[in-house]
């Protein structure tokens, strides 16, 4: 994901905070996601900082190889269609 261009908060355990910066820009995100069948959930002011908004995302041992190489297709894909990555 960092390769892609985004920007990982706590990478090194199994939620990790996709950080997006505005809410609407969460919201259209996850929702696009969501519309590919990769659940995520969008935080967004008042549960983070103004300006912090992201995509949680939870990894598991149990999430194969080919889904999560699949996921993240689909956040470059998405990124680059909302211009959250060039």
């Amino acid at each position: 994901m960092t390769a892609a261009g985004f920007t990982l908060a706590g990478a090194d355990h199994a939620i990790i905070p996709v950080m997006l910066g505005e809410a609407v820009v969460a919201q259209n995100f996850a929702r696009e996601l969501q519309k590919e069948g990769i659940y995520v959930t969008g935080f967004f002011y008042p549960v983070v900082p103004k300006g912090q908004a992201r995509i949680r995302t939870q990894m598991s041992a149990a999430h194969t190889p080919e889904q999560i190489e699949r996921a993240v297709e689909a956040f470059t894909r998405i990124g680059k269609q909302l211009g959250v990555i060039a």
